[in-house]
């Protein structure tokens, strides 16, 4: 093996990482959410969750990822610890697909459509399928797809690679010596998991495993332990992801590390045991990649099935290494980066976090108007807290967003993105307009002013208006309702008609002497804001209308429907200026 072999082995690995990630992420967006929809259904049923995790890895071909996903996922706040055990052992059964697909470059055969099986046959025309599709293809589904085929066929050129570059070795005789260390499991076990842990990729150590295994080289009883061994080193991932989060989420990292050496010594300790006793003749027989694949699903198959009912135990191995503290549940970060290694749940995650804004920005304005009513000094510093939650959102929203966008998204998830960075300075604003009000109110309350009886009528009708247009504008985020997002557009030019009528209404009451002019002061910030709020409420209906369009031309949208001649506008506005009358 010369310095060429080295250069190609070190390519070949590269080739294979790369394609790994390009088939990983293209997996990942051709699920479109599905991930999200799969976690949100984990529940305490623990063969469930396994089978949740199971499903989640073979969806992005990678149990790192969805261990760093795991991770982000409890540090946020959006699952507890605990739920993550059951998908933390499933995901040990979904990598080992990898290895199965890796094992046919071992097919050797001269029938024809036994040959076409073997990867080095059939990648190439993956590879030009897959550029097609990412050439020609009009959607991103489409050329999600191609980047899975060209991904596939990347990978398996550089498990060829790797697999030439090895064949060298079965000829040399120091590399024959330097097997026999591997004849110790012990030595065995350290060396796959320093390896894994090195490269951080299961999938990549038990290709290199399989290539391996080609020069003839490699027996039993030397790849069992090592991949015992890859199973430990792929916990690497998940410690080094766990570093700055909560002491929860550490807690994921410790199970998924206890879990795979426990798992190890479970498995490692018998059959070493039974091979000194009874000699195994197996053990000296020379191991295949299709061996290895059958073996890595025997061990993490076995290993699941052995500690799944132990679940609980290791949750309370977990809270004794890492105990919890009472500083521990005072905040809890909302948006986590480390979600970012799975588009779709990133985009899920900042829905959310939107979706929750929306509800707040809406309870916000509703206590704010009920201040106006009756003030209460709790109330006015329960809508100064969240006025502030609101602001600190927006910033994390912005900010989380940003990153998103940066990233390659599918249509879907691109639509979404474009909805939330156009509402949530919307809803940011509302619950400015919502300090703003109980700020009037506590000034009205400190003053003793008091508005007439007509006045307060008024006030009362528009405040009934108001708090009708917020109710449909928080349904149709939420539901994405395009039936209701129509209906904000038309109510929300009677508000305007109502402040209008009201301003002129005050003016008339300030000339007969029934309404005071420091009154009349307070009204027009009350009304002001009245005014602000139905915008906003307008602009998050029409990011809900056009995000469905991929379009956010604001002007251009209200200037279509905003005029008479539209049947359905004229109806609406009729409806609800029938329904509010000053």
């Amino acid at each position: 093996m010369d310095i060429f072999s080295i250069i190609a082995l070190l390519g070949g690995l590269a080739f294979f990482l790369y394609g790994m990630t390009a088939m990983s992420d293209g997996l990942e967006k051709v699920s479109n959410g599905k991930l999200n929809h799969a976690l949100s259904k984990v529940t305490d049923n623990r063969f469930m969750a396994m089978l949740c995790g199971a499903g989640m890895t073979i969806a992005v071909q990678s149990s790192s990822a969805v261990t760093v996903m795991l991770v982000g996922l409890v540090n946020s706040g959006i699952l507890e610890f605990q739920q993550t055990i059951g998908v933390l052992m499933g995901s040990n059964i979904g990598t080992t697909l990898t290895a199965w697909l890796l094992s046919l470059a071992g097919i050797d055969s001269d029938v024809v459509w036994i040959k076409l099986l073997k990867p080095v046959n059939f990648s190439p025309l993956f590879a030009f399928i897959g550029i097609i599709m990412i050439m020609m293809g009009k959607k991103d589904k489409h050329k999600s797809i191609g980047s899975v085929l060209v991904g596939f066929a990347i990978l398996m050129f550089g498990m060829n690679l790797m697999s030439d570059a090895m064949e060298p070795l079965g000829e040399m005789p120091e590399f024959a010596q330097l097997l026999t260390a591997f004849k110790n499991p012990i030595i065995a076990v350290l060396v796959g998991a320093a390896f894994t842990g090195i490269i951080q990729s299961s999938a990549a150590s038990v290709a290199i495993l399989q290539a391996l295994s080609l020069t003839g080289s490699v027996t039993y009883g030397m790849a069992i332990p090592i991949i015992m061994g890859q199973n430990i080193g792929t916990c690497v991932t998940a410690v080094l992801s766990s570093i700055g989060v909560s002491r929860n989420a550490k807690k994921v990292a410790v199970v998924h590390l206890s879990f795979n050496i426990i798992g190890t010594l479970v498995c490692l300790i018998p059959f070493c045991v039974g091979n000194m006793i009874f000699d195994w003749a197996f053990t000296d027989m020379r191991i295949t990649p299709i061996a290895i694949a059958i073996s890595h699903s025997i061990f993490n198959v076995v290993t699941t099935l052995l500690l799944l009912p132990f679940a609980k135990q290791l949750e309370m191995l977990a809270n004794k290494i890492i105990p919890d503290l009472e500083e521990d549940k005072k905040s809890k970060i909302m948006l986590d980066d480390r979600l970012l290694a799975v588009p779709t749940m990133a985009v899920e995650q900042a829905a959310e976090v939107t979706v929750e804004m929306c509800h707040i920005s809406k309870d916000a304005l509703l206590e704010s108007m009920g201040l106006l009513v009756t003030y209460n000094e709790e109330t006015f510093d329960q809508v100064s807290k969240m006025e502030m939650v609101l602001d600190e959102y927006q910033d994390q929203l912005s900010t989380y967003m940003i990153k998103l966008s940066k990233i390659g998204l599918g249509d879907q998830d691109s639509k979404r993105i474009a909805k939330l960075l156009h509402t949530i300075d919307d809803f940011e604003r509302i619950g400015d307009h919502a300090i703003n009000l109980a700020l009037a109110a506590k000034q009205i309350e400190e003053n003793g002013t008091t508005a007439s009886l007509q006045g307060r009528l008024e006030l009362l009708k528009l405040t009934e208006a108001l708090s009708e247009i917020l109710a449909i504008t928080e349904e149709s985020f939420t539901k994405t309702d395009l039936e209701k997002a129509a209906r904000v557009e038309p109510l929300e030019q009677v508000i305007d008609g109502l402040i209008y009528e009201a301003r002129r209404n005050h003016i008339a009451r300030l000339q007969a002497g029934t309404c005071t002019i420091q009154h009349g002061f307070i009204l027009n910030d009350i009304l002001t804001s009245y005014s602000r709020v139905s915008d906003h409420c307008s602009n998050i209906a029409v990011a809900v209308i056009e995000s469905q369009h991929g379009t956010f031309d604001t002007h251009e949208y209200l200037d279509a429907v905003k005029n008479m001649d539209n049947p359905q506008f004229r109806r609406l506005f009729n409806e609800y200026s029938e329904k509010y009358v000053l």
